[in-house]
């Protein structure tokens, strides 16, 4: 494991000595977003889902995430990240062709919540799995309040291709199988980022913003700290993303958990750790109340996905089975990277720039040396991310690298540095050279943090004079009127949407009329895998 972990870099310049540096091409990319329901007046969507989208709980591209109006588009994972940003944006223009009266908020934190119980809660149908998705949402609910759970953000998958991974397991002389080198290998790209993932919220921040109405129910002392922009909106003036800060989704609760991002037992074990530890709070909420459940269980996470990183290990699960048994016995196939905020000023929440950057940069992750890292390294880094969630475009920010400060322009611009090498290999055989322009896109953002998404928010509100809850309401409309007033869908892409619509539905049906065991019976089987 050491040498992995030490000699990443080493295999790198073999690659490149070798002439198969194209080996870095190719990975799979895939984009999951997540979007608000709004009506046109900006208050959230009090619909349900809408039934021409077809079931939330089996469509394999559009379904619900916490609330029944929080939408979230999947895409398949494509070789080439043009591919996926095209269906992606494809299901938008399937999705707004049918919007009755309502559009989709452009921004990652809520506005228009007039309290928490206009936040409805996912509805996935009666079958045995619809039931547990939603009871999990109702525990959320109880532990977190719901309009933690309306934030809105961009998931970016990637999985490194395999040819590269079977060059470098060649090079390597731990003697582990291939499998395990693999999952070694995401570990070590996962502990990078979380040593360095702080320069995404940087560059792709987008929420320095909220409305007031988000903490009328969340503790008042919260916002303290935050100053008054107009009577309806609180900002920080150097922030870059308040839903990576401890107002979204960071808390104390799960700050206390000790995950090990070692290894993938150690991952494995800590979760379930945390997966059958009670927990005195959420024990005083009870399982059931009169008989109806109020979460899964009143342990520290109620299920894996209850942990909120801004990475995750990933490999696809077989139906109802559990996603830590998925990892420990095939190992990591893909990372999902969740710091992402959406992009305002994209109609689909993303670009291409955002997309080259965020491949190159986790190549940067994978092939960098990355020691084991210690629980005081874990404070480290999330107290460096806070920082630049809060203060990131402050002059002279200093962070905590190797226990020595450094400013984050000076590290930034040592990791773009870094980054050349990779993005000249992506490029390779691109007239555009699309990965090096954005590699300087990023570095100009880096040298004038006015060019930033959240600069440029807090100052697009300046000027307009609107609060954050009107800019974001009059973008989304502008985002809806760029969908609606496109040529329709391709009669076979439309087809397709249409039959995967139907099929889904018929999905949930079976669902529904196959299930032989109860709720408790289905339940107890669910958390008895081992």
């Amino acid at each position: 494991m050491t040498t992995l972990t030490t000699q990443l870099a080493a295999h790198f310049q073999k690659i490149t000595a070798n002439n198969k540096q194209d080996l870095l091409c190719n990975g799979l990319k895939g984009i999951e977003k997540e979007s608000l329901r709004i009506s046109a007046q900006g208050l959230i969507a009090q619909t349900p889902h809408p039934k021409f989208l077809g079931s939330a709980l089996t469509h394999p591209h559009i379904t619900t995430d916490y609330s029944e109006s929080l939408l979230e588009f999947i895409t398949p994972p494509f070789v080439n990240s043009v591919e996926t940003l095209k269906f992606l944006h494809n299901i938008h223009r399937h999705v707004y062709k049918n919007l009755d009266n309502e559009i989709l908020l452009a921004t990652s934190m809520p506005c228009g919540i007039k309290n928490e119980n206009s936040i409805k809660i996912a509805d996935y149908g009666k079958s045995n799995i619809g039931q547990m998705k939603q009871i999990y949402r109702l525990g959320l609910s109880h532990r977190y309040g719901r309009s933690m759970q309306a934030i809105a953000g961009v998931h970016f998958n990637y999985s490194v291709p395999m040819p590269l991974f079977q060059e470098l397991y060649a090079q390597d002389e731990s003697g582990i199988s291939l499998e395990e080198f693999i999952s070694a290998a995401y570990f070590a790209l996962i502990r990078n980022f979380q040593r360095q993932g702080w320069l995404l919220l940087y560059l792709f921040g987008a929420s320095p913003a909220i409305c007031k109405q988000f903490f009328h129910n969340r503790p008042h002392n919260l916002s303290n700290s935050f100053q008054e922009f107009d009577p309806h909106t609180l900002y920080q003036p150097y922030a870059t993303s308040l839903r990576m800060s401890d107002i979204g989704y960071k808390n104390d609760k799960q700050s206390q958990l000790k995950i090990d991002f070692n290894t993938l037992n150690g991952y494995v074990e800590s979760l379930n750790m945390a997966m059958n530890t009670p927990d005195v709070d959420y024990e005083a909420i009870g399982i059931k109340s009169n008989g109806a459940y109020q979460q899964l269980n009143s342990n520290q996470l109620q299920i894996e996905n209850e942990y909120y990183s801004t990475v995750r290990p990933k490999q696809i699960s077989a139906s109802g089975e559990k996603p830590t048994l998925a990892l420990k016995y095939r190992g990591v196939q893909y990372i999902e990277i969740r710091s992402l905020d959406v992009n305002i000023f994209e109609p689909i929440g993303i670009n291409q720039h955002q997309a080259n950057f965020i491949e190159a940069f986790l190549l940067h992750c994978l092939l960098n040396e990355s020691p084991l890292q210690s629980s005081h390294e874990q404070k480290i880094n999330n107290n460096n991310q806070l920082l630049v969630a809060y203060q990131g475009r402050k002059p002279n920010l200093q962070l905590n690298k190797h226990g020595k400060n450094i400013s984050l322009q000076a590290w930034s611009s040592q990791i773009l540095t870094d980054m050349q090498d990779i993005c000249a290999v992506l490029d390779a055989d691109k007239i555009n050279k699309p990965y090096t322009s954005a590699l300087n896109w990023q570095q100009q953002c880096v040298n004038n943090s006015a060019l930033t998404p959240s600069a440029k928010i807090l100052a697009a509100m300046q000027k307009q004079q609107q609060s954050y809850s009107g800019f974001s309401l009059s973008t989304s409309k502008q985002h809806a009127n760029y969908f609606t007033q496109q040529a329709p869908l391709n009669s076979a892409l439309q087809q397709q949407f249409d039959q995967m619509m139907l099929t889904s539905q018929q999905q949930q049906f079976e669902l529904e009329t196959s299930d032989l065991l109860s709720l408790d019976e289905f339940l107890n089987q669910y958390f008895m895998q081992h």
